[in-house]
């Protein structure tokens, strides 16, 4: 299950938020190669954040997987959720970090 947590120091209060958890999701979904519903986001505002010595709008996000992620996915998520983040509320892609984990990597897979 792809879980994305979002966080900004955009106040969010009023912003209407659900195009942006129905953009993430599909997005989220088809670059990894997993069901819609099973990618979970999270979206928190209003949280102190210093980009490049300034709080000007800025975002950072996690995204955690079990599979599908490797070089090409990772830069595909980047961009995509960057562009999401700029349209949606605003946060420059120069000012988004998104760390990518996958919780299989590194680990040998048992066939039981």
């Amino acid at each position: 299950m792809p879980c994305l947590y979002i966080t900004t120091n955009v106040t969010l209060d009023g912003t209407a938020t659900d195009s942006l958890f129905s953009e993430t999701t599909k997005a989220v979904a088809q670059i990894i190669g997993k069901p819609e519903k099973y990618v979970m986001v999270l979206l928190k505002g209003s949280v102190d954040i210093s980009f490049g010595g300034n709080k000007e709008a800025a975002a950072y996000a996690e995204i955690v997987s079990m599979g599908g992620i490797n070089s090409q996915v990772k830069r595909q998520l980047i961009d995509t959720i960057g562009s999401i983040l700029q349209s949606q509320l605003r946060v420059p892609t120069s000012r988004f970090f998104l760390k990518v984990y996958d919780t299989t990597q590194g680990r040998s897979l048992s066939k039981i």
